[in-house]
Formats: structure tokens, sequence, C-alpha cells
């Protein structure tokens, strides 16, 4: 419900815009009708894909349909539990530090942050411009194929997409991976950060299976992942105050307690600092290219599973440090499938990231790691 649809009320589950109709579609959208894609429906998200899960905005928020009390992650909640519940073939989220990767994970299937500027964001209600991304989410990689066929390519309205030829992403799953470099940068989540043991096995068994397929694992070395979030909070905290502090001073009450909450922070961060963190960043996106010159991809957990679906305080976005946002401060692709499931019966998930445009071999390589593993074969009850 960030995306504009012609005809159709978007309004970024924000009481701010209830009453909006767009009278044109989105990129997205525009490609995906001339496909002949149908639109089954809007699905949920946190208010501007920022703020959330919240009950005090235009709707209450996703669950998650392997188990109702869980969270589905966010921002783009229903898209990816739509497609877990069966509701549609694919859906359309946004990317901004994790928000299509995070659901993905949460909800058990496949999800697909592109590379930065491979897919058109107009149309698509903005957080952080310099970092959105737009991308699907399927039950599996072979349909991300498919839909990222449709959605990728140059939009001569985004000044932001690339006009390098896009590659036939469904012909490239079925090569096999012998020989890939597969980089771990093993500090961020053993030393940085402590995944849980379930998260940490269904990793390492996840390596086991490519090594298996013949892709090779090394560790490697990257920035610490700090940097990564704290740069990715700065640019995005003064980029959404940009867009949104007007209406926040002009009718507050018609934003969540959370979008506020985490908002109005960018009103104290000097512009200097804004700077400084766009400096950082183009730093840290090229330590990441210079791994990447000798792995082909990048691998490691992207989340933790799925948790309570309870109110978060805006101060958890400044605390809370995840495996998502580098790759969109990077812009390289990025997806996530899952890798198994607790003792709970809740989904546990892989991330691969690739080289920049290279959406191709990261879509390959977890093409292959589906379909040696059973998981795709599991399905949410969803009550039936």
């Amino acid at each position: 419900d960030v995306f504009n649809t012609r005809g159709v009320r978007t309004a970024s589950q924000s009481r701010m815009l209830a009453d909006n109709v767009p009278d044109t579609d989105c990129h997205a959208q525009e490609r995906l009708r001339a496909a002949g894609g149908v639109l089954m429906g809007k699905t949920t998200t946190w208010e501007f894909a920022h703020g959330g899960p919240s009950w005090d905005v235009l709707a209450p928020p996703a669950h998650n349909p392997w188990n109702t009390e869980r969270t589905p992650a966010g921002s783009s909640s229903g898209a990816a539990a739509a497609v877990a519940a069966g509701l549609c073939l694919a859906s359309i989220g946004t990317d901004t530090g994790g928000s299509i990767r995070g659901p993905a994970a949460a909800c058990g299937v496949a999800g697909l942050k592109p590379t930065y500027g491979r897919v058109s964001r107009r149309g698509a209600m903005p957080n952080s411009p310099s970092q959105d991304h737009v991308g699907p989410l399927a039950w599996c990689v072979e349909d991300l194929a498919i839909v990222l066929q449709v959605l990728a390519g140059h939009d001569r309205f985004d000044s932001t997409t690339t006009a390098l030829d896009v590659p036939d992403y469904r012909s490239q799953l079925g090569n096999p991976i012998t020989g890939l470099r597969i980089g771990v940068p093993y500090a961020w989540f053993t030393e940085e950060t402590t995944v849980g043991a379930p998260t940490l096995a269904a990793f390492e068994a996840a390596l086991a299976v490519l090594r298996d397929l013949g892709a090779i694992v090394v560790p490697v070395t990257l920035p610490p992942l700090v940097l990564y979030e704290d740069t990715k909070k700065i640019i995005a905290l003064c980029e959404l105050f940009s867009h949104y502090g007007e209406g926040l001073r002009l009718n507050p009450e018609l934003h969540g307690e959370n979008f506020r909450g985490r908002v109005i922070a960018g009103a104290l961060v000097p512009a200097e600092d804004y700077l400084h963190a766009q400096r950082m960043r183009a730093c840290l996106a090229d330590a990441v290219q210079v791994v990447l010159r000798d792995a082909d991809l990048l691998a490691l957990p992207t989340s933790e599973p799925a948790g309570k679906l309870v109110p978060t305080p805006p101060s958890a976005l400044f605390t809370k440090l995840a495996y998502n946002a580098a790759f969109s401060v990077s812009g390289n692709p990025a997806l996530s499938v899952c890798s198994g499931f607790d003792q709970d019966g809740m989904p546990l998930s892989l991330q691969l990231v690739g080289r920049l445009f290279d959406e191709g071999t990261v879509l390959r390589a977890g093409h292959q790691y589906e379909r040696a593993t059973p998981w795709r074969a599991r399905r949410p009850n969803c009550g039936r």
C-alpha cells in the first residue's frame, strides 16, 4: 500500500492519506499490468513503510501465517504474509534497510532486493530515496526471477535507473554453482552480534548444502556492521523528515505514535552529519565491492525467527543491529530464502548477496539451494 494504483486507494497505512486515490499507476504496476499481471489487492505495510507495527494507524498490522501471534516483520509485512498464505503468486515490496528481506525471512518466502537502480521507484512512496529499492516477494526463487524480468529496466522518469541490459534471469537458474566462491562475514554474527543457536545451525547447514552443490565457502572481513547501521539510519532519518516533516508539523494527530517518534528525530540531525554519512556510505559500499572481487557471493543469516507481534517503541530503531541494512547502504542485490524451521515451526532464513547488477548469480544460487532442500514443500496451515 505504498505503491500508487490508478483508481484504487493508496494510503500508505496512514490516516494522512485515508482518501488518497491516485489517477496514475506506479512503474511496477504499469509493467505488471502490461505483462498480464492481475492486481489482487493492496497489502498492509507499516505507516509510510517506516512506523510499525502500529495499532493507531489506518488499519491493524498484518499477522504471520505460520503463527498469527507472531510478527511478519516489516515494512512489507502484508506483502510477505499474502504470499506465505497463498493469496497470490507474488507481491511487490520496498526495501530501504531490509523491508523486503526481513518480511520474507519472517514469513518463510523468497524476497529479493535488486541492485539500486535496477527497478524504478516511480510512484512508490519515498522513504529514503538514496537507499530505497523496489523488488518482488514470491514463494520460490523461480517466481522471483519471472517477476523481476517484468520489473527490471530503465525508466526515463526515474533518473536513478540504469540503462544496462536486463539478462534473462529464468534461463540462468538451472546452471550449476560449481566453483562459485561464497564469502561469509562471520564477525558480524559471531562477534558484533550473536545469533541464536537455531539460526546459526540452520546457516551452517545451508553452507553445507552449498558446498555439496560445488560452491567454495571462504571467510571474509567487512567493516563493522554498526558502521553500516548508523550510516543507513542517519541518512534515512534526514531524508524521511525532508518528506514527512511538514505533515508532522501541520497534522501530527493524523500519524501514528511510532511513525512520529521515529521521524521527528530527523529534525535534530545537522546537515554536516548527513553529508558525513553520505561520504561514509561511499566508503562502506566500496568495501563490499572490494570483497566481491574475489567472492562471487556473500552468505549470512537474514534474521532471527519471527517474534511476538507487539508494539515496538520508536527507540528500537536506534538500538537494533540487523544483517540487512548493510546491503541497502551498498546497493548490492540481496536475496532471502527459507532455510528451515525452528522448534516452534517458525521459518529460518538464508541471505545471499551478489555483485552490483548480478541478480542472475544471486537467483541461481538461491534456486539451486531451494532445489536441494525440502523447505518449499512445507506450507503454513493458515487455519485450514
